[in-house]
């Protein structure tokens, strides 16, 4: 990943909502939400969730299909590992310390309290 697409995706994730969007549409698996699945889980308006959708669609963080009437999003793994491989190998050059800390941390998928990360 360049870095004008790094900072285009994390521009994108630097919002409340819209990072609550990928969270949701990380658990959700390959077969997405549709988009008023995803603005009722996010309490927000249809015309607020479009345009958090068209964002993060705008950065390749999610990809939508249609399916009859209804539009689904789902996340792009592949960018947001990319994002991740950026920031370990570009940014911190794959320093040992950085290693470390993210590999004693809670980790993808974990718990905290019997509740999952999302």
């Amino acid at each position: 990943m360049d870095e004008r697409m790094a900072l285009v995706s994390l521009a994108a994730l630097a919002q409340e909502t819209r990072l609550r969007i990928v969270r949701a549409l990380v658990v959700a698996g390959p077969d997405g939400l549709a988009a008023g699945q995803i603005g009722e889980r996010m309490g927000v308006s249809a015309t607020n969730v479009s345009f958090h959708l068209k964002e993060l669609e705008r950065a390749g963080l999610i990809s939508q299909r249609r399916l009859s009437r209804s539009i689904y999003y789902s996340a792009c793994y592949e960018r947001l590992g990319g994002i991740v491989s950026f920031l370990m190998e570009d940014c911190c050059a794959g320093h040992p310390a950085v290693r470390g800390s993210i590999e004693q941390s809670a980790g993808c998928g974990k718990t905290e309290g019997g509740k999952a990360f999302a």
